[in-house]
């Protein structure tokens, strides 16, 4: 079949998707009403999840490009069109360089624009030149500056462990943020991006009148497209996507949903999609995982090596108060706020009576990307073998075969390298068990692309629930422990009970897992009766 539409799948520039033709969800009457109530305004949103996007789009609005906005709702709205000095730094451009290297980065930015409004050769530091850059723009154009901070957290990430490095990054942008509470008087309107909130608290601490509008009810659907979008402007995409692919178009709603859908932003955030991945899976017509394409999880790894015994698994459920959402990460006892912040937990609902925000991972693209990240690290295996394994214990749960579905496990475990534990520094802080628990935990996750499983969180569900067209596999992981502890709580704790008018056969399992024999060493299954279905010592 024909293509209809042209995607922004390698593009964030307004200006481009608009004079090209391309797919573009008209957001312009909330960027009207954000400049029209405020004068500075914060947003923090996960990378790729359109911030540069909205960015280039306030640039346009504010140079005064009205034939861009055509037929665009701000046209409705906006009357004068005036244009503004505009004044806009992509701060992406400075991470993962040492501080002398970033500074250099910045001034080359500041001299950008320098060479359209002049430059005093006593502005020494670029503080000092971008207050003089503010300066002769309103002096030159008789209009106050417009100023753009895009990721103005990429300078400092990779640097949240190395102390001496990181202050001296943030005395450096410091200075330079600094201007923006000084020079007020000469700014029209401000506008930062970043992934995280941290250092609001460190870096824009003097900027005391900035709007954090990031869990604001009314904003929750800036960036990003939400359901409402999905089910009006983009329909006929979601059409063309179910007809390629050869399924209803309600089919099509819900493989989209189940991948990039989930993200929430506020208390009655709208359901939002992660923009990238949808936009990329309409354009490819598949239902591919992107989110991780465009950036692996290896950063987020080094941030939790930090938190001794993590397992990124066991925050899916976790509550938080709304003062949690805004503890610096480099502070956090916990990963919770960087997880959150970065994209790979979401707000799942607000708690209204314990006044307390339920986090979750927010899709199947999300989770399934932080387990094969965590696999990676974890085991150094190859991944052919490690698929390989996956395949032969999803094709044994779907025949109902239990024991050759754990037995294909127990074998995986045996191939992985005797010393992996040791050579990683941060599992020397853990106990042995402890990493036998996280290793089955993922992968058991890892199954998930091939059946339906749910993996244990703190909500204190089973361990492990797999479910096939015709069975309901529950199982409890002992380390260390007896097969007979662990049928004991699946019972004590009531874990069938939830299937129990399901209709299809429900299987408990027990399994023992030795952390000095480093696999399992004892599994029995038993039917809804109590009966011993399977029983396997080693």
């Amino acid at each position: 079949m024909s293509r209809r539409f042209r995607y922004p799948v390698d593009t964030d520039q307004f200006e481009d998707i608009r004079k090209e033709g391309k797919v573009y969800v008209d957001k312009t009457d909330i960027v009207y009403d954000l400049v029209d109530r405020y004068k500075y305004v914060f947003l923090s949103r996960p990378r790729r999840f359109g911030k540069s996007l909205l960015c280039n789009t306030f640039k346009a609005y504010f140079q005064g490009q009205k034939e861009l906005f055509e037929g665009l709702k701000i046209m409705e709205l906006e009357k004068e069109w005036k244009t503004y000095p505009v004044l806009h730094f992509i701060m992406s451009g400075l991470k993962n360089l040492k501080v002398s290297e970033a500074k250099t980065k910045l001034e080359n930015f500041v001299a950008d624009y320098e060479r359209i409004y002049g430059r005093n050769p006593e502005e020494e530091t670029p503080g000092a030149r971008f207050r003089g850059l503010i300066h002769r723009a309103f002096e030159q154009t008789g209009e106050k500056a417009v100023v753009i901070l895009d990721e103005y957290d990429a300078p400092v990430m990779r640097l949240l462990y190395e102390k001496e490095q990181l202050e001296a990054m943030r005395m450096m942008l410091r200075e330079f943020y600094q201007v923006l509470k000084d020079e007020g008087a000469y700014l029209k309107f401000v506008f930062i991006t970043g992934v995280t909130k941290f250092s609001q608290m460190s870096i824009f601490s003097e900027l005391n009148n900035l709007t954090q509008i990031s869990m604001f009810d009314e904003y929750s659907g800036l960036c990003g497209i939400t359901q409402r979008e999905l089910d009006t402007v983009l329909r006929p995409c979601v059409e063309e996507y179910a007809e390629a692919l050869h399924i209803t178009t309600d089919e099509a709603y819900a493989l989209l949903k189940k991948n990039y859908d989930g993200y929430h932003f506020s208390r009655n955030s709208e359901e939002v999609y992660a923009p990238f991945s949808l936009l990329r899976a309409l354009d490819g017509r598949n239902s591919y995982h992107y989110w991780f394409e465009s950036g692996t999880t290896t950063s987020l790894i080094d941030h939790l090596q930090h938190y001794a015994g993590f397992n990124p698994l066991d925050y899916d459920g976790v509550e938080l108060y709304i003062g949690d959402f805004n503890v610096p990460c480099e502070k956090a006892p916990t990963p919770i706020p960087l997880l959150y912040q970065s994209g790979y937990l979401t707000i799942d609902y607000y708690n209204k009576e314990d006044d307390v925000y339920v986090l979750h991972f927010p899709n199947f693209e999300v989770r399934q990307g932080m387990v094969d990240g965590m696999t990676n690290y974890l085991m150094d295996t190859d991944d052919l073998e490690r698929n390989s394994a996956i395949l032969a214990m999803s094709r044994a749960f779907k025949r109902g075969d239990l024991s050759a579905a754990l037995t294909s496990l127990r074998s995986y475990i045996a191939s992985l390298p005797y010393d992996i534990i040791t050579r990683k520094e941060w599992m020397a802080k853990k106990k042995r068990e402890d990493f036998y628990k996280l290793l089955m935990y993922v992968v058991f996750s890892l199954l998930n692309s091939k059946v339906d499983t749910e993996v244990k969180s703190i909500l204190g569900r089973a361990d492990v629930v797999v479910k096939t067209k015709t069975d309901i596999f529950v199982l409890e992981l002992k380390i260390d422990d007896t097969v007979d502890n662990a049928l004991a709580q699946i019972d004590s704790k009531g874990y069938t009970i939830p299937y129990e008018a399901d209709g299809r056969k429900v299987t408990k399992c027990g399994v023992s897992i030795s952390s000095e024999a480093r696999n399992i060493i004892h599994w029995r299954a038993v039917d809804e009766e109590g009966n011993v279905v399977d029983e396997v010592r080693f």
